[in-house]
Formats: structure tokens, C-alpha cells, sequence
């Protein structure tokens, strides 16, 4: 009877043993149905994880089934791990090779951690492979060979890392690829043109690395694609109009390269489902006929001519044609597109007057028509826009009353800077009144003031011109500063001596080499100034003003210190005089930011965002002197101190108290095209390019060392004069010595707190903020490699930034 009680008790216990260790069970210990390999496999990845801080591994034992870990999943049948998932857990170690032998795996999914090393190339064992996601690590090396393997691959996602080398031609092999998305890492070559094979494509992000050479025509096979996205590389050549044959297509983004058009002139007969489109080169007019764009970015691209009618665009919520070289009448057109919400034409050169139509934008919020050469009066229409939040009309040539309603009300929310003639506004605005025109039935006081009162006032300028000219002996000419039609007016040394309370200590907000400037309200123009007065006593002092109005009369850039005038006069004693007037920054230089004084309020920190924000604005400006101006300008003297902040923090440079033109007439220095003869140490201590240590030539490498140092210092909050940096430890050595694996302590702490306050409720864009300190970082140290040769130049450091601006304002 006991025997008989025995036996079915064992058989019960025995299928409950079974049942406990089945892939879905609860047995405290693996049992005979995992995998051997698959077990050793993720046990070895784990060790070579070395850092997990929010214990995404903390189940990964052997008294868990490791169908039970955290992040992988099990195939029910064939009892092997089919799936492995950690995004975002801030991991920090390398991918083990071993996972290479799991050899079920269909998914391996890691993205926004912090992993380092290169991508295992044996990971081309996994056969089964439908989705690789390694997006948004710091995984360096080459893409390995040997994923071609993995053909059954839909998506491989090796986005936002520092990857370099080719892609591969054989990439075409993986002929079942859905998406592939390689953007954002140091990529170079030339884009493949087998991937034209790929047929099933969807998908191909390619922008923010170093690719050269044209478009391949072979993408217009891929008839099945939705995105094409090519910004922020080297592509030159022609835009292949075969691209535009793609029905299914919904976005195309080729800006930041080196295309040129033109398009097929029935562009919206093809790509019926074409949303947002952003190109380079000159402006195609064909591109303003596909009804359906949502979006259209096309600045910085150089791109030149008019304008084409918009009047198609009728779905177009964001125009942006800003930081060009656009000329021509803004199109009336614009008013039908009553969907637009931003507006974005700043920084071109564009003339006539602004469109009365553009007050039939009812949902218009943003406008920005800055820097061009715009005339005539501002519409009253543009006051009826009743959720126009920000207008920037500045620098332009407008003239007559500024309106008071709506937006104008808000002196804050416009900027009207530089419109010498406009009068009247709000109080705030600070502009002069308008002047009185009286009417008669006769018109003959009209008469008076539209003829009479010009004429005099002509006859008036002669005469003070003829003054001006017979008191030369007592006031030197004043050096021009700015095209005529653009100039300030003249200022003298008891105008500046007024505005500055005759140059009182109170009044000065900085010292340096050459000169000092202080704070000052020009009377007349009721307008808060900056006035560098030279030291002409100093050696070099005469030659730096003369230096910097050289500088200044050759450029405009919206991020370079706006100057308005210049004085070159003698003092009340008869001793000479000379001084520069700017245009006040109220939130001063970006030295005081990062190493606030003690006792400083400690608002007077800035974010993530900010220093972003900053660091583009200072690539932009360098970029701008070393490729767009006529002859490259070699600033010399980059440093925080030199970098202004106005008073919505935009960035601007100054103090060219010693750059340096080079000429290209000139012969330059073997393998610099950019070099000019060496003519002693220039710069600051810190901050100086250690070539010029040992009088090597200036060059425009020169000035992207000191920047990578200021970009550096920007995020660190370290001065790379600080007493740690000794006995051969520099900032750089110290920032590369702990990148890109341990950067939390490197980091300005309030940066770091920044970073923390994201987290738990933010995780996802606290990793993606800290991978863009990874991406910003890694910019800094391209651009201070001690061989001038091996820096990356102002145009490639600033597309970085902005694809990381970009990013981060996305929310990638």
C-alpha cells in the first residue's frame, strides 16, 4: 500500500519539476530545456558590462531562468532566446563577441546607452537577424564586414555613434533591408551606388557624416522609398532628377552639401506624397510646385536668384530660405499660403518692400525678415496677426511709423534694430517721434514738406559737409566703418565722452591688451552702447584699430559683433583718440557665464540647450570668416571673453583687435591652404594652437584649436588654465582621457545637475542628452588634434553642431 502511495506521488512531483523549469515557469534555477550557449552567451555580454547603474541586469542570474532576465525573450518551442532588448539603460562596457553564438536571435536591440569598442563582427553569425539597433552609443571602428551576412536584416540602426570608414558595396546583399540608418557618425566615402538594389528599401539616413562625392542615380530604383535623408556631408554635383520619380516618397533632406539643381519643372506630377523637402544649392522653382510640402528648409545653402510664386503651397506650415544669398522682391504670393506658421527669410538680400498680403497669415507666429535690404514702411496689416508672437525686422531699411497693435505692443517680442528711419511705437521701443504732417485744402503746406523741407535739408547736408571739411585740421577724418549706406552716424570724442560719463570707472565693463570698453548711452540716439577706446600709448595698440576696421568694414554675419561706428579724432587735450562704438550686449561675455564671480547669483548658469545653442553660434561665425568671405579671416584670439551675449543669448563674436587676412593671391605654406607667414605667438594663453608655440604659420587650423578648447571649456566649465591642468596635463588630455567611457566627472557640475533633473521622469531624453555631450565632445577633441592636419575645418565642426542642435531640438 505505501509502495502503490509512492509512485504516483513521484510522477506528480516530477511533472511539476517539469513544468516549473519550462520557459514561461518559475524555477529558481536553469534547468535542462536553456540552451547551453545561449546561457554563456548573455552571461558573457553581462561581464563585459562594467557599469549598470539602474540594475537592468540585476535578474541575470543563475537562480533566475534566463527566460525570466530582464530583456530577453524566448522562442516557446525551440526554447532558445530569440530577442534581446536594453534600450536606454545607460550601459556603460562593450558589446561581448559572444553574442555572436546565439544563434536564434532574431532582434538585438541597444540603443541610448553608453556602450564603447567596436561592433563585434561576429554578430555576421546570426543568421536570423531581422532588426540590429545599436543606435546612440559610442561604438567606434568600422560597420563590420560581415553583417552582410545577416540577410534576413529588415532594419540595421547603427545611428548617432563615432563610426567610421566606408560603406560597404556588399551591403547590397541584404536585399530584404527595410531601413538602414547610419547617420550621425564620421562615415566617408561616396554613397554606394549598389544600394539602388536594395528594392525593399524604406528608409535611408545617411546625414551628419563625411560622404563625398555625387548622389548615386541608382536611388531612383528604389521605388518603395519614403525618406531620403543626405544632409550634413560632402555631395556635390547635380540632384538626380531620377529621385523624382519616387511616388512614394515623403520626405528628401540634402541640405548642408554641395548639390545643385536643376528639377524637373512637373516636380508635384511625380511625388504626389512629398511632405517636407530639404535641398542645397540654387533655389529650384519646381520645388514650389508640389502642393503637399508641410515643410520646406532650405538655409544655409548658398543658395542664389529670386524667389519662385509660392502660391501651390498650400498645406506649407514652415518656410525657412534664411542664410542665403537670395535677392529679388519677397512674392505677394506668399499671402495665399494661410497655413504658415513660420516664416523664416533672415540674412539674405532681399529688397523692395514687405507684401501687404503677408496680414492674411492669420495662424503666422513667427517671422523673421532680418538683415536684408528691405524698404519702404511695415505694414499695418501685420499688426492684425493675432498670434504673431515673434517679428524680427532688423537691419534693414525701413522707414516711416511702427505700428502699436498687436505684436507691436510687446517691444520684447520684436526686434527693429537698425531701421534708421522708422519712428513712433510703443514707448518701450525708445524710437524718436514721427514727425507732424500738416494738411490744407490747398496742399500747399503738403507741398512744403514733401518738396521744400527735402531740399533744405540737402542744401543743409552741403554745408555741413563743407564745415566738416574746413575743420579738418582740428578733427581728423573718421575712418568709414561700413558702407555708406549702412553707416552710423558720426560720432565725436564728446559724444563718446558724454555717453560714458567721461569714461567713468563705473562705466567699464572690460579691459584688455589694446584698450577698454565701457558702457555708454549715446544721447542722440537714445541707444546703450559699447565703446572700446584704444590705448594708443601701448606698442601695437594703433595698429589693432586699424586691424579691426579693416575686419569689420569686409563682413556681416548675424553671430560677429555688430559695430556701428568708429572714432578717429583727438581728445580735449590734443592727444590722439581713437575708438570703435558697438552695439551693447546686456548679458556680456561668455567667460563671465562659465566661471560666474563668488557670490554671482546662480540663475547665471547655463543649460544644456544653451550651450548648444552658443557653440553653434560660434562655429557659424568662424566658418564664415575661414570659407565665405572673399579673403579667409584668421581671428587669432578665440577665447570666452571674446564671445558676446545678447539679450536672448545669441552668440557673437568680437575683439579682431589682431586677426589676420589671407590673401589668395598669395602663395601659402606647403600642405596649409589656408597659411599665411608666421609673424610671432598671437592669442592667449590656453587657447593658442600649439603649432604656433614653436612659430609655425597662422592658419585657419589655428583658430579651430582654440575653438575646440573653447567648446571644451564651454562643457566642462573648466579654463584650460585651471591649476589641475599641470605636469604635462592639459584640458584636452584630460577631456581624452576619460572619453567617451567616463565623462560624468568631467562634466560641469551644472551641467550635471541639468542632466540629473531629467531623470526618472525623463530618462529617455536624459540618454539623449547625454549622448549629445558625447557628440559635442567628440567635436572638440577633432578639432584640437595636435596635428593641423588631422583637425576637421570650421565648415565640417559646424555642420556637426548644427545636426546636433538639430537632435537635440528634435528630441533624438
Amino acid at each position: 500500500m505505501e509502495l502503490g502511495m509512492f509512485i504516483p506521488c513521484t510522477l506528480v512531483l516530477l511533472l511539476l519539476s517539469y513544468g516549473a523549469g519550462g520557459i514561461k515557469g518559475g524555477a529558481s534555477t536553469q534547468d535542462g530545456d536553456v540552451n547551453g550557449t545561449d546561457l554563456a552567451s548573455l552571461l558573457d555580454f553581462k561581464r563585459a558590462i562594467t557599469n549598470d547603474p539602474f540594475g537592468a541586469m540585476s535578474s541575470w542570474n543563475t537562480n533566475t531562468h534566463l527566460c525570466r532576465w530582464k530583456g530577453v525573450t524566448c522562442d516557446q518551442r525551440a526554447h532558445r532566446v530569440v530577442a534581446l532588448d536594453l534600450v536606454g539603460q545607460t550601459l556603460t562596457g562593450q558589446i561581448s563577441h559572444s553574442l555572436g553564438n546565439m544563434s536564434y536571435l532574431t532582434s538585438l536591440s541597444l540603443p541610448d546607452n553608453l556602450l564603447s569598442g567596436r561592433v563585434p563582427p561576429q554578430l555576421g553569425n546570426l543568421r536570423k537577424l531581422v532588426f540590429l539597433d545599436l543606435s546612440g552609443n559610442s561604438l567606434q571602428g568600422i560597420i563590420p564586414e560581415a553583417l552582410i551576412n545577416c540577410t534576413r536584416l529588415r532594419t540595421l540602426d547603427v545611428s548617432r555613434n563615432h563610426l567610421v570608414g566606408d560603406i560597404t558595396p556588399n551591403i547590397a546583399l541584404l536585399s530584404n533591408l527595410r531601413n538602414m540608418r547610419l547617420h550621425s557618425n564620421n562615415l566617408t566615402g561616396i554613397i554606394p551606388p549598389e544600394i539602388g538594389n536594395i528594392t525593399s528599401l524604406n528608409t535611408v539616413i545617411l546625414q551628419g557624416n563625411m560622404l563625398e562625392g555625387s548622389i548615386p542615380e541608382e536611388l531612383g530604383k528604389l521605388s518603395n522609398m519614403s525618406y531620403l535623408l543626405l544632409g550634413g556631408n560632402r555631395l556635390s554635383g547635380r540632384i538626380p532628377e531620377v529621385l523624382f520619380n519616387l511616388s512614394h516618397i515623403q520626405e528628401i533632406a540634402l541640405p548642408l552639401n554641395m548639390l545643385h539643381g536643376p528639377l524637373p519643372s512637373d516636380l508635384g506630377n511625380f511625388i504626389p506624397n512629398l511632405q517636407q523637402l530639404y535641398l542645397g544649392g540654387n533655389i529650384p522653382k519646381e520645388v514650389f510646385t508640389v502642393p503637399t510640402i508641410v515643410q520646406c528648409g532650405l538655409s544655409h545653402n548658398n543658395l542664389q536668384g529670386l524667389i519662385p510664386s509660392l502660391s501651390s503651397l498650400q498645406q506649407l506650415s514652415y518656410l525657412d530660405l534664411s542664410s542665403n544669398n537670395l535677392t529679388g522682391e519677397i512674392p505677394p504670393t506668399l499671402g495665399t499660403c494661410q497655413q504658415l506658421e513660420t516664416i523664416n527669410m533672415g540674412q539674405n538680400f532681399l529688397s523692395g518692400s514687405i507684401p501687404t498680403s503677408l496680414g492674411n497669415l492669420s495662424i503666422l507666429t513667427l517671422f523673421n525678415l532680418s538683415h536684408n535690404n528691405l524698404t519702404g514702411s511695415i505694414p499695418i496689416a501685420l499688426s492684425k496677426l493675432q498670434f504673431l508672437t515673434q517679428l524680427d525686422l532688423s537691419d534693414n531699411h525701413l522707414e516711416g511709423q511702427v505700428p502699436t497693435d498687436g505684436v507691436f505692443r510687446n517691444a520684447t517680442a520684436i526686434s527693429l534694430e537698425g531701421n534708421r528711419q522708422l519712428c513712433g511705437g510703443v514707448l518701450e521701443l525708445h524710437m524718436p517721434s514721427c514727425p507732424t504732417v500738416y494738411k490744407s485744402k490747398t496742399g500747399r503746406r503738403h507741398f512744403l514738406v514733401k518738396v521744400l523741407v527735402p531740399t533744405l535739408g540737402i542744401l543743409c547736408l552741403i554745408f555741413l559737409a563743407y564745415l566738416a571739411i574746413f575743420r579738418k585740421k582740428m578733427f581728423r577724418k573718421q575712418l568709414p566703418l561700413l558702407p555708406s549706406s549702412d553707416q552710423f552716424a558720426i560720432v565725436s570724442f564728446k559724444d563718446l565722452a558724454q555717453a560714458t560719463e567721461n569714461f567713468a570707472e563705473s562705466n567699464l565693463i572690460g579691459r584688455g591688451s589694446y584698450g577698454s570698453v565701457y558702457k555708454g548711452t549715446l544721447t542722440q540716439e537714445n541707444m546703450v552702447v559699447a565703446v572700446k577706446v584704444f590705448h594708443l600709448d601701448m606698442q601695437g595698440a594703433d595698429r589693432s584699430f586699424m586691424t579691426e576696421c579693416k575686419a569689420l568694414r569686409s563682413i556681416r554675419h548675424r553671430n560677429l559683433l555688430p559695430v556701428l561706428t568708429s572714432c578717429s579724432t583727438i581728445d580735449n587735450v590734443g592727444n590722439d583718440f581713437k575708438a570703435l562704438v558697438y552695439k551693447f550686449m546686456p548679458n556680456g561675455n561668455l567667460d563671465t557665464w562659465l566661471h560666474p564671480a563668488s557670490g554671482t547669483n546662480a540663475s547665471n548658469q547655463l543649460s544644456l540647450s544653451q550651450r548648444i545653442k552658443i557653440a553653434v553660434d560660434i562655429a557659424d561665425a568662424l566658418q564664415y570668416l575661414h570659407h565665405d568671405c572673399e579673403n579667409p579671416i584668421i581671428h587669432c584670439d578665440l577665447k570666452p571673453s571674446n564671445v558676446l551675449l545678447d539679450d536672448d543669448m545669441t552668440a557673437h563674436l568680437g575683439d579682431f583687435g589682431i586677426a589676420h587676412f589671407y590673401l589668395k593671391s598669395k602663395s601659402p605654406a606647403v600642405g596649409d591652404s589656408s597659411s599665411i607667414c608666421s609673424i610671432g605667438l598671437k592669442g592667449t594663453i590656453g587657447y593658442i594652437a600649439p603649432e604656433y608655440a614653436g612659430g609655425g604659420f597662422l592658419s585657419t587650423s589655428g583658430d579651430v584649436y582654440s575653438f575646440g578648447v573653447v567648446l571644451l571649456e564651454l562643457l566642462t566649465g573648466k579654463r584650460p588654465t585651471d591649476p589641475l591642468f599641470c605636469n604635462g596635463l592639459s584640458i584636452v588630455s584630460f577631456v581624452e582621457r576619460n572619453y567617451p567611457d567616463v565623462i560624468d566627472h568631467i562634466i560641469d557640475t551644472y551641467l550635471r545637475k541639468d542632466l540629473k533633473e531629467l531623470a526618472p521622469a525623463m530618462l529617455d531624453e536624459e540618454k539623449a542628452a547625454y549622448q549629445l555631450l558625447l557628440d559635442m565632445l567628440g567635436v572638440a577633441l577633432s578639432c584640437t588634434r595636435q596635428n593641423p592636419s588631422e583637425r576637421m575645418n570650421m565648415r565640417e565642426a559646424a555642420t556637426k553642431l548644427q545636426v546636433i542642435n538639430i537632435s537635440y531640438i528634435s528630441g533624438m
